[in-house]
């Protein structure tokens, strides 16, 4: 099974993607969409710069603490990201394998959380632009989630991931 962000570009990464694997059903969750950016959307970082400055540096240095211009904070992505995850592992069968197509900020709030880090840690995962991220769901529930590769990226071309550069 697939699950996308109900947005667009995730939806049409996964379609693609299915494209390869007939009779695979994909499902949007609102859980796995993008962080609201509020007032700084579909603005570069030199215009955000520009009315915000102090903001996003802080955005960068301890984002735990920002709340963008009439969008959410990290923890409000990390809640409910982490949740849509939790449900989308508990829906599958011992051995299935899943597709998850998402954004940068639900990635790295749900690699976090598996990796047992904090919402002031997401600077410590990168997530590029079609990175593939492999996560083995134990068969005993009791144990965690092995996160098996992070943001493969090599099938574009080249071992160092320069798709995530520039991402708020």
């Amino acid at each position: 099974r697939a699950w996308s962000s109900t947005m667009s570009r995730p939806t049409e990464t996964a379609e693609i993607i299915l494209q390869a694997h007939a009779n695979v059903p994909l499902s949007q969750t609102e859980g796995l969409v993008e962080i609201g950016h509020g007032l700084w959307e579909g603005k570069l970082e030199s215009e955000i710069r520009d009315g915000w400055s102090e903001l996003l540096d802080t955005w960068k240095q301890r984002p735990e603490t920002v709340q963008m211009p009439e969008g959410e904070t990290i923890q409000d992505v990390w809640a409910r990201s982490v949740k849509s995850w939790g449900d989308i592992a508990a829906s599958l069968k011992p051995e299935e394998t899943a597709l998850v197509v998402a954004h940068d900020a639900v990635n790295k709030t749900i690699l976090c959380d598996l990796l047992g880090l904090t919402p002031a840690d997401i600077w410590a995962v990168k997530q590029g632009n079609g990175g593939v991220t492999v996560v083995d769901i134990a068969l005993d529930s009791s144990q965690p989630a092995v996160v098996t590769c992070l943001n493969l990226t090599s099938h574009f071309g080249s071992v160092i991931d320069r798709t995530a550069a520039g991402a708020l």
